[in-house]
């Protein structure tokens, strides 16, 4: 006998759950160093185009399809897919990058939400308050990663405790189920954030005037530096390519962290209007809090020429080595400090604790087992996996569990979602679902660029993507003699994981059978 679904228990749950899912830490430092290094605002233009025919549609599909497999009481990629295209005993398998994708984030992605949990109370006790210069700073993070030994850190240990506290976070909320655990924390968190990042912007925002010896270094500038269009950057495969990736990490599309809060939804429920909320809320907190925050302000106090090299360096040591520096030049440094690192952590945490979602969606209901025996296995489990994130940093197996659960599973999964829902399913039945109980009517419009334009656009991603980044990552170009081993080691976890989720899937549909039977 099949159990009872969990369900949301509100409309403005759902849609701050799938704006927690994802406002995360993408929002507040990938998108405004993405934008900094490939032409600024010319950056926007592909940005918006790729928001219009691929973010917005698969936030559509998404929700459509997630709803859908939950009628059926599936709320993982396997089932939804198994339901949508029942004549073909495959696709099923094609289902397992849906859960595959949210686990190999997840086992990376807490670790970071750690640091800044860390640097929250690093902020308010003053740990960093006597670093003046941008390579001691990043010598504390390194030192606080594990990756060195300094006269900050001498092991491991602290980063390890904030990593235990975060995890641990992330179980207790996740046991709590999804109304009484996700959609109370994102009703608190979002809010929260916005609330936040709100009154950091106006800060930066509202920075004095410049000094008279760099009148050139002010908050006009700052943003002209984000958002002034370099056009011949509109040239490069790869600023179109950096735009569309953008779009997948900002709205969490192509993961199936959408599918299964969506396969919590009724029959009735909207998902057209509802959806398009929870893809604005995202893009605000992106495009209106998160360009006005880390940019403007590095361009204030390190001008126009350190600032390239900020925004080269990557989002992590804007965030965890740049801002830090910041406050400590301006009033209340603790206050903005901890308030920064509060934000993160917040964005952070209604992240992760959506990419275990799908894991657990699974185990439910497929295995039909309880929530309390699915928390168990899957806490002890990604436990484990977690470990060669932490310990393996320095040997780049962030950067390799990045690639390919953060970016080639999502473009993948993306591609075999829309071409099922589009051309399988067939654009007529879909554009009815999608419209069943909305509360607005989408575009026509969108029901040619759905079954046409999405894919196609999704087909070119994946091929350019593949020749200028998928192969040279399969051939472990720039991975250095000592990297290799453990690249390689990773490598063989994933594989791993996928065949062990194929393997389950298989014995799950067997067990189904032979229950019929």
């Amino acid at each position: 006998m099949q159990k009872k679904r969990d369900a949301w228990k509100s409309r403005l749950g759902i849609i701050m759950a799938v704006s927690g899912s994802a406002v995360g830490l993408g929002n507040f430092l990938r998108f405004p160093v993405q934008a900094a290094q490939n032409g600024g605002g010319a950056f926007m233009i592909p940005y918006f185009i790729s928001l219009l025919l691929l973010g917005v549609p698969l936030m559509w599909i998404e929700w459509t399809v997630g709803r859908f497999g939950g009628g059926f009481g599936h709320g993982t990629a396997p089932g939804i897919f198994h339901n949508m295209w029942r004549k073909n005993r495959f696709i099923k398998y094609f289902g397992v990058i849906g859960i595959f994708g949210p686990l190999v984030i997840f086992i990376y992605y807490n670790y970071i939400a750690s640091w800044t949990l860390a640097y929250a109370v690093f902020s308010a006790v003053g740990k960093y308050g006597q670093v003046t210069d941008q390579n001691t700073m990043l010598s504390l993070l390194k030192g606080f990663q594990g990756i060195e030994k300094n006269q900050f850190f001498s092991n491991i240990q602290s980063a390890y405790i904030f990593f235990l506290i975060t995890f641990a976070v992330n179980i207790i909320i996740i046991y709590k189920g999804i109304s009484g655990g996700i959609e109370r924390l994102c009703k608190i968190a979002i809010p929260t954030l916005f609330v936040f990042g709100i009154i950091i912007a106006v800060r930066v925002l509202t920075l004095g005037a410049p000094e008279a010896a760099r009148p050139d270094w002010n908050i006009i500038n700052g943003l002209g530096f984000l958002w002034n269009p370099d056009f011949a950057a509109l040239k490069s495969a790869k600023v179109w390519l950096a735009a569309a990736g953008q779009i997948f990490f900002t709205l969490s599309v192509g993961m199936g962290v959408i599918l299964t809060y969506a396969s919590y939804l009724k029959k009735t429920d909207d998902v057209a209007l509802s959806g398009l909320t929870a893809a604005s809320t995202n893009e605000f907190a992106e495009i209106i809090i998160g360009s006005s925050i880390v940019i403007p302000a590095a361009y204030v106090f390190f001008g126009p020429h350190q600032i390239q090299q900020i925004a080269a360096d990557g989002a992590f040591n804007l965030g965890f080595v740049t801002m830090p520096l910041i406050f400590q030049r301006i009033a209340l440094s603790a206050f903005f400090g901890c308030m920064w690192f509060t934000l993160l952590f917040l964005a952070g945490i209604t992240s992760s604790v959506s990419m275990a979602q799908p894991s657990i969606a699974f185990l439910e209901d497929e295995f039909n087992i309880s929530k309390k025996k699915a928390v168990i296995i899957f806490s002890v489990i990604s436990f484990i996996l977690c470990q060669p994130a932490i310990f393996f940093l320095k040997h780049g197996v962030v950067n390799e569990l990045d690639f390919w659960g953060g970016t080639f599973c999502l473009v993948l999964f993306a591609t075999v979602e829309t071409i099922l829902f589009g051309w399988i399913f067939g654009i007529g039945k879909a554009w009815e679902e999608i419209h069943h109980g909305a509360d607005m009517k989408i575009p026509r419009i969108y029901k040619f660029i759905i079954k046409y334009i999405t894919p196609l656009f999704l087909f070119c991603i994946l091929g350019f993507w593949f020749y200028q980044e998928g192969i040279p990552v399969i051939m472990m170009k720039g991975v250095s003699q000592a990297d290799k081993p453990y690249v390689l080691g990773i490598r063989l976890m994933l594989l791993a994981m996928i065949l062990t989720l194929a393997i389950m899937v298989r014995v799950a549909w067997r067990k189904r059978l032979g229950n019929k039977k």
